[in-house]
């Protein structure tokens, strides 16, 4: 039997200038234009056939065995994968409730046990919600189908009254909460509520279209971060559950210090904490987590469901929704790409509202570097959830849309280019290289160059009488006004107002260093006071505490409770004058069609950012209550 054969014609061949390209050995030019090379082609039409092999001469005995078999498995896996696939995860999650019942039984009470139920009950109610909506093809919408021109007019007429009505009780319900439970017992608070007030006042004035403000946005935006602020800051169950989980994410951060200790070892990193060995670890760490979130679709259902509930509450498209919630997890140049094929038909304010977002908000990585530091974890992740409706709301009062925003949708979510969780974690360690290593140079630089401005005005100040004049001081007045109407207790106003000043004009890693110096001098003042009782000899020396029976001098004085709370909510957020730059090359490399717009607009959202992040710290100001005395 002959094989089966392949026939290939090759119908033309032509011969460049000597000139191009490179000389074919195969084919030698002649005077006369003929070959003098036996293996040169001279004929214009060229035949030639490929045998196949044929599976009767490939494959015998054995081979011809194993084939079958593999053909066999691959057919049946193919027809009946999703079955086996289904078949697989029953078996699996029988398995963990098999586990599962045992662990109660066995153990039952303690804190771990009440964890395991509690994720057991949420993975229970989302694997039947995801169930439910599969079975019935059920989804929720949130945009309305096309009806006919009296209906939609009659509906819109609804839904706008319906809106306004809303609007008034919830704003009527908060000012009662405010005026009763609040102002009735901590009256000083009412310098927050002024805060708030004179910030949308001037951003309202100042706004790009103050006649086209749509106060939807505005509004429930607000109102999303209070609501937020109120479970977490004046209810105790609030106020334990996100203890709880603050000290479950610093839990998880401090296995980094495996990674780290191996590396640099134990004395570097544990013994004497280091910056370099003990925080910039913790980057790498939460950059690879997130790749592998990414890589398994974690992270775009959380985004996407965040993304939904934003743009259902505040009416603010998908996209910048999408954002807006995606700047809770990632940096302000990553959440971008999740939107990147909106982008170029996006409009100025849509623009504005995603670089405001990325300019309110900081990245996942660097929060483990900052609750490192001894920052709160649990106000740390609050400040970062409650400063992405107030950037959506305060974009839309200082930049209002006034084009036609298109149709979107939220499918259109990028997915991770990884293959299986190793290459994630590869990929997720490789790429968190850049993240550090700027951290490490933007540090060291901004220190440096801080250094030589302070010598600089001390020289200056010297020359004039003036002694200890320097940035840090011209800070604590300049953005006194800030710090006072955040509701900030007047004795620490200029120690707020420096660390302002700092994130602004370097950033927020510097000033959550110098807010982490303040948080440790309180905690070793409150150890002292009560080792040594509340009358110990203690004195102030300027701004510096001196502890004479430790031999000790806190450097910079403490502050109290709500002013740490205040600052750690006021700094959360990447909005200064390095940034800038950063997030605009970012920004114009994803969409360079948009270059212009983006320089245009990039100032006023990083302003936007400061102040979405000023409003949160005016928040926490209002709502502040210490759970720890």
């Amino acid at each position: 039997k002959r094989p089966p054969t392949m026939d290939s014609e090759v119908t033309s061949i032509e011969m460049k200038p000597a000139s191009q390209g490179v000389t074919n050995l195969g084919y030698r030019s002649t005077e006369n234009g003929l070959s003098d090379h036996p293996d040169s082609v001279q004929h214009n039409s060229v035949k030639f056939e490929i045998e196949e092999n044929s599976d009767d001469e490939v494959y015998t005995g054995c081979a011809r065995v194993a084939n079958k078999i593999q053909t066999g498995v691959v057919g049946t896996l193919s027809k009946h994968g999703s079955k086996i696939k289904l078949l697989f995860k029953l078996v699996l999650l029988l398995l963990y409730f098999a586990y599962f019942g045992y662990a109660m039984y066995y153990r039952f009470g303690d804190e771990g046990s009440i964890r395991l139920l509690v994720c057991t009950i949420l993975g229970v109610l989302i694997l039947l919600l995801y169930t439910f909506n599969r079975l019935s093809g059920f989804k929720f919408k949130f945009s309305s189908e096309e009806r006919s021109l009296s209906k939609e007019k009659k509906i819109k007429k609804i839904k706008r009254h319906t809106g306004r009505f809303l609007m008034l009780a919830v704003f009527i319900a908060l000012a009662a909460y405010i005026i009763y439970d609040v102002l009735l017992d901590y009256p000083q608070n009412a310098i927050s509520v002024a805060g708030l007030a004179l910030y949308i006042i001037i951003f309202y004035v100042f706004s790009k279209n103050p006649a086209k403000v749509k106060w939807r946005p505005v509004f429930w935006g607000f109102a999303l971060q209070y609501i937020f602020a109120l479970v977490i800051l004046r209810t105790s169950w609030g106020y334990q559950a996100f203890q709880w989980l603050g000290d479950r994410v610093t839990e998880f951060l401090n296995y980094s210090n495996a990674g780290a200790t191996f590396l640099f070892g134990d004395i570097l990193v544990t013994t004497y904490s280091l910056f370099a060995f003990r925080v910039l670890p913790v980057v790498v760490y939460f950059y690879t987590v997130t790749s592998v979130l990414y890589y398994l679709g974690v992270m775009q259902v959380i985004v996407k469901k965040m993304g939904m509930f934003l743009s259902f509450c505040l009416g603010t498209s998908p996209a910048e929704s999408l954002n807006a919630a995606g700047n809770i997890f990632v940096g302000m140049t990553e959440a971008p790409l999740m939107i990147q094929p909106f982008l170029k038909d996006m409009t100025k304010s849509e623009l504005h509202a995603v670089m405001t977002g990325g300019f309110a908000t900081i990245a996942g990585s660097v929060l483990g570097a900052y609750i490192n530091f001894g920052v709160p974890a649990n106000h740390l992740i609050t400040a970062s959830v409650m400063s992405a409706p107030a950037a959506l709301a305060i974009s839309k009062l200082a930049y209002p849309e006034t084009e036609r925003t298109r149709k979107q949708d939220f499918d259109k979510m990028g997915k991770s280019k990884d293959r299986n969780v190793i290459e994630a974690i590869s990929s997720g360690a490789s790429n968190s290289v850049k993240v550090v290593a700027a951290i490490a140079v933007n540090v060291m630089a901004f220190l440096c160059v801080l250094e030589f401005v302070n010598m600089t005005l001390d020289w200056f100040g010297d020359r004039v009488g003036v002694d200890g004049l320097s940035f840090q001081l011209i800070c604590s007045y300049v953005f006194y006004p800030i710090a006072y109407f955040m509701g900030t207790d007047v004795s620490d106003c200029r120690k707020v107002a420096e660390l302002v000043g700092i994130k602004t004009f370097t950033n927020e890693f510097l000033a959550y260093k110098e807010l982490s110096v303040l948080i440790a001098n309180k905690k070793n003042f409150t150890d002292y006071t009560a080792q040594w009782n509340s009358s110990a000899d203690w004195y102030y020396q300027g701004d510096d505490i001196v502890l004479p029976y430790v031999n000790q001098t806190l450097k910079k004085g403490i502050m109290s409770g709500k002013s740490e709370v205040i600052a750690t909510y006021a700094l959360c957020g990447f909005s200064n004058i390095g940034s800038m730059g950063i997030f605009l090359g970012g920004m114009s490399a994803l969409v360079p069609s948009r270059r212009g717009d983006l320089a245009q607009i990039v100032v006023r959202a990083m302003v936007a950012g400061n102040v979405a992040c000023f409003l949160t710290g005016c928040i926490a100001g209002l709502l502040y209550k210490d759970y720890n005395t």
